[in-house]
Parts: C-alpha cells; sequence; structure tokens
C-alpha cells in the first residue's frame, strides 16, 4: 500500500508529532480501498497536542487536499506547517490550515486555477466549467482565509498561476515566517549573553569607584583609579582572552 503522508514521533518519543507530505495527494487514489480518508484521519487523530507537517508536495487531488485541510482545521492541538521544497497547487490548500506555516528561504508556493477533464457535448462542456469555477472559488475560501486577502486579488493570482518564493508568500500573508536556522540562532544568544556580560561587567567597576562626600562642596569626589583608567585596563585584559 502506497501512501502520500507518513507519521513520526508517534511513539512517545518527543511530545510533538511530525506528518510527511510528500509527492502526488492522492497519489494511488483517494477514493481506493487501500487509501482512504478515513485511514488519514483515524492516524491523525490516533494522538494528541501540537504536530508539524513538512510538505514537499507538487499537488494533485483537490477534493482530497479538501478533506485534509477540514481535518486539519478541526484537529483540536496546534498545527504547524514547514514546507521544505514545494507546495503547489493542491498541497498549497493543505497548507492554509496551519496555525503557523513556515517556509525555507529556498522554498516555492504556487497557486493556479482548479483544471478536470470532460467529455460530451456543449452543455457537458458548460458544466465542466460551472463545476471548475465552484471550486475555485471553495479554494479561495481558504486562502481567503489565511492571507486575508481580498476574492479578487486572490483570484487574479490563481489566473495567473502565481510562483512564490518564501518571502514573497509571507509578504501576500500565505506563509508566517522563515524556517529559522537553529545554529545561527544559537550564535545570536551567546553574543547577547556577552553584551549583557560586559554591561554587567560596567556597573561592577562603576560600583567599585569608590565616591567621598566633600564637606563643604558636597560634591561627590571620586577616589581611588578613575573608572575611565578602569575601563581602559579591562579592554586590555580582554584582548588576551
Amino acid at each position: 500500500m502506497r501512501k502520500f503522508w507518513n507519521w513520526k514521533n508517534q511513539d512517545g518519543e518527543t511530545p510533538e508529532r511530525v506528518l510527511e507530505l510528500n509527492g502526488t495527494i492522492a497519489d494511488e487514489s483517494w477514493f481506493d480501498d487501500d487509501i482512504t480518508p478515513k485511514m488519514f484521519k483515524d492516524e491523525l487523530n490516533a494522538g494528541s497536542g501540537a504536530i508539524t507537517i513538512w510538505i514537499n508536495s507538487p499537488g494533485g487531488d483537490c477534493v482530497a487536499a479538501s478533506q485534509i485541510y477540514s481535518m486539519l482545521m478541526d484537529y483540536k492541538g496546534e498545527v504547524t506547517v514547514k514546507i521544505d521544497g514545494i507546495a503547489a497547487s493542491a498541497a498549497s490548500v493543505i497548507a492554509m490550515a496551519g496555525t503557523k506555516v513556515l517556509m525555507s528561504p529556498t522554498a516555492l508556493m504556487m497557486i493556479h486555477n482548479p483544471s478536470t477533464m470532460a467529455f460530451g457535448d456543449h452543455n457537458d462542456m458548460q458544466k465542466a466549467i460551472d463545476l471548475l469555477d465552484e471550486v475555485k472559488q471553495s479554494i479561495i475560501n481558504a486562502y481567503e482565509i489565511k492571507t486575508g486577502q481580498s476574492r479578487a486579488v486572490l483570484s487574479h493570482l490563481m489566473e495567473n498561476e502565481t510562483w512564490m518564493n518564501a518571502k514573497k508568500a509571507i509578504e501576500l500573508g500565505f506563509a508566517d515566517a522563515l524556517i529559522e536556522d537553529d545554529k545561527k540562532v544559537a550564535t545570536e544568544a551567546f553574543m547577547f549573553s556577552a553584551k549583557e556580560t560586559d554591561n554587567a561587567m560596567w556597573g561592577r567597576i562603576t560600583a567599585k569607584a569608590v565616591v567621598a562626600q566633600n564637606a563643604t562642596t558636597e560634591e561627590p569626589v571620586p577616589q581611588g583609579r578613575k573608572v575611565a583608567e578602569l575601563k581602559i585596563a579591562l579592554q586590555t585584559i580582554k584582548k588576551f582572552i
């Protein structure tokens, strides 16, 4: 049995479960006996708490994406979506279910008009057109909730098959932020701590500058080494640390 989703960390190793959506949505068939909406829902609800969804998918079945979107929107825990490759077409709809949507700096998102195949006379063709228009409006519903963009703007973006890098997706409201580099964050945290240490040291130096009270002028008179001298000495010492 081939599924387009895969759950990780369901054995209690971490408090947060991870769901990977890779490849074409409904790769085999969403309505097949082997891969069903109920199966996905059962696996989703097999645990509780926050979940992280990694998406790398070119899209696929609109109905399948709609069902996944609805299940994730109804899920009680926090849903963090992380796009590491591409979230195109139907996959972009699923991404809209995230409480928070993060994108890799190199990731892409693409939205466009839905498509279908039709056979028959002009009446059948018109019905297909009407159906596609309704499908498009349903997709816009999800985009509108997430982005806050007008339906006219969203319709225009879909009409032109819009590709978005991470920064453009954030600008338009399809994503919330970039996926952070933990190594960089750790370095910045260290730098901040070093600055705080310096400030604390200057404070201690200032406190050590004994101030006496002049009995006649009542002006503070520094005693011992001056603060400026101590700062220069400290800077010299730091060069050798």
